[in-house]
């Protein structure tokens, strides 16, 4: 691979377009999860005792890692659209890669 793909800051945009994509994803399932509650209180037991599988917990982990780099690729654009371009960006989109995996597995010890 060379070119422009190579560069951090491709590879920082893309990650953030596809967590975006992952996130668009989940929300059908969120909302099907939560009409459970409309069909009665045994229906929303039903799908709140399958929420403790060990895969939707790692699922889980995952959602947190979409939000969070969502979140800081989103706050990487507003930094690139509002303030002069800077070498030291690249190291702060690895940093917040970083952050966003740091995150995600506290949120998977702290839950399991």
């Amino acid at each position: 691979m060379s070119g422009p793909r190579r560069q951090t800051l491709w590879r920082a945009a893309l990650l953030h377009r596809l967590s975006g994509l992952g996130l668009a994803a989940f929300l059908p399932l969120h909302f099907l999860f939560l009409g459970e509650s409309l069909a009665g209180e045994a229906a929303l037991d039903s799908a709140l005792a399958w929420t403790e599988n060990p895969l939707v917990k790692a699922a889980e982990m995952g959602l947190v890692f979409l939000l969070t780099v969502h979140l800081l690729g989103g706050v990487r654009l507003l930094v690139l659209e509002n303030f002069p371009w800077r070498d030291w960006q690249k190291t702060w989109a690895s940093i917040a890669a970083g952050a966003s995996l740091l995150v995600a597995f506290l949120f998977l010890f702290r839950v399991l």
